[in-house]
């Protein structure tokens, strides 16, 4: 899970801005480009927070607990201050000692991986609560849940929403909108079905419609597989590896837990063709590496007790991901929790130190008695000292073009 970033910016103005006139906008000089935020000294990176604080906060708290490092009382309240008072996250509130109010963009992805976070961590649990009872709040009518509440439903913040909710304790098949939808009707209608074409994409998720089309989309599976199987960002290595297997047709009775698996099999399909995902970004010919959407994949086929047939994958990413993730808290606490799913030291990372690295891009960790998650090495020992979304769509004056180009969800250092 890392981060959406520079489009999300696009996306945002194109929903807060939706029904501005043209012809007042060409009498209109453009506005002078502001200073970004100062990035306050308990929050990690260096890089602009703007649309991406509590994410890279949170991902990065989840990887250090998951290392077994004790998080700097510093860097906790951070997260703790960016919360509102009804519960919810804005995706970075420069001035937290300013109340929300109705000018707050509040952010479902922030706060889905703000509550793991703060769960992850113990004794918040009135945070948590909080921030499930908001998020239970913003519910659309189908069962499932928008990036900006209001909006359309789109299978990514749905995901995440939904692995919020299950790792705080509640149980998603009870997680009802007013017109008594479950979260997961609002999960299953995103996936591609038995009528798929291609039928390639037989399995996939969706990020959201266009044109009555549902195109299949990476980031949408992986985060459906940890939401269909009721699981959230941190994944414990399987003990046993089983083979992934396509969605099966004709499909019986809606099941999330069938439909993850059946979401794990095409993303196996999807990395064998070059051991990574690719996608094609804007201004480019040709398709590119997608660093952060293999790393999320990886830790969905692990996560679905596919060991084997993400281990292509892993070893690219040991390969490949240093320069991705250098200096980029998202990043690096993503991989960190690839590490942990797969049962790879994260320290010894390809040739990148995770867990250095990562905390060298905010305040140290305590020193403490916090001692690593047991993890089971390839081999089955046990190992003691090791240890994962977007926008919605833009609304009518951004068009399904902006929808799909922000679908790589919260993963503002993507690609």
């Amino acid at each position: 899970m890392n981060v959406r970033r520079s489009a999300a910016a696009l996306a945002a103005s194109a929903v807060l801005c939706v029904g501005a006139a043209p012809a007042a906008l060409a009498d209109t000089p453009p506005p002078s480009p502001s200073a970004p935020p100062v990035v306050p000294s308990g929050l990690f990176g260096k890089a602009d927070p703007t649309y991406d604080g509590v994410w890279r906060q949170s991902i990065a708290l989840l990887a250090q607990r998951t290392a077994g490092e004790k998080p700097a009382a510093q860097a906790v309240d951070w997260l703790t201050g960016q919360q509102c008072a009804n519960g919810g996250f804005a995706s970075f509130r420069a001035d937290a000692g300013k109340a929300c109010d109705a000018t707050t963009v509040f952010d479902t992805n922030a706060t889905a991986i703000a509550v793991q976070a703060l769960k992850e961590l113990g004794g918040r649990d009135a945070a948590v609560k909080k921030g499930v009872d908001w998020l239970k709040s913003v519910q659309n009518e189908d069962g499932g849940w928008a990036y900006v509440p209001g909006s359309p439903s789109e299978g990514s913040s749905t995901s995440i929403v939904i692995s919020a909710l299950a790792v705080a304790g509640e149980k998603p098949a009870g997680v009802k909108s007013k017109a008594g939808r479950s979260a997961y009707d609002g999960l299953l209608a995103f996936q591609l079905g038995c009528s798929a074409e291609p039928a390639a994409d037989r399995g996939a998720f969706g990020y959201q419609a266009a044109d009555g089309k549902l195109p299949a989309n990476a980031d949408a599976t992986a985060a459906a597989v940890l939401a269909g199987l009721g699981k959230g960002a941190v994944v414990d290595p399987a003990t046993a590896d089983t083979a992934p297997t396509a969605l099966p047709c004709p499909a019986g009775a809606a099941d999330p837990a069938a439909a993850a698996q059946g979401a794990a099999g095409y993303l196996a399909e999807a990395l064998k063709k070059d051991g990574h995902l690719t996608a094609v970004t804007p201004g480019a010919d040709q398709p590119t590496a997608d660093t952060g959407n293999t790393a999320d994949a990886v830790i969905a086929l692990a996560a679905a007790g596919h060991r084997q047939a993400a281990t292509g994958a892993l070893e690219w990413l040991k390969a490949n991901s240093a320069e991705w993730s250098k200096g980029n808290p998202a990043a690096l606490g993503t991989l960190v929790l690839v590490a942990h799913a797969t049962g790879t030291d994260p320290k010894d990372f390809g040739s990148t130190d995770l867990v250095g690295a990562l905390n060298a891009t905010g305040p140290a960790p305590q020193a403490g008695d916090t001692e690593p998650q047991k993890v089971e090495s390839k081999d089955g020992s046990g190992s003691g000292n090791q240890n994962i979304w977007w926008i919605v769509g833009a609304g009518a004056a951004a068009g399904m073009g902006i929808g799909i180009l922000l679908s790589g969800r919260r993963k503002k250092n993507q690609l």
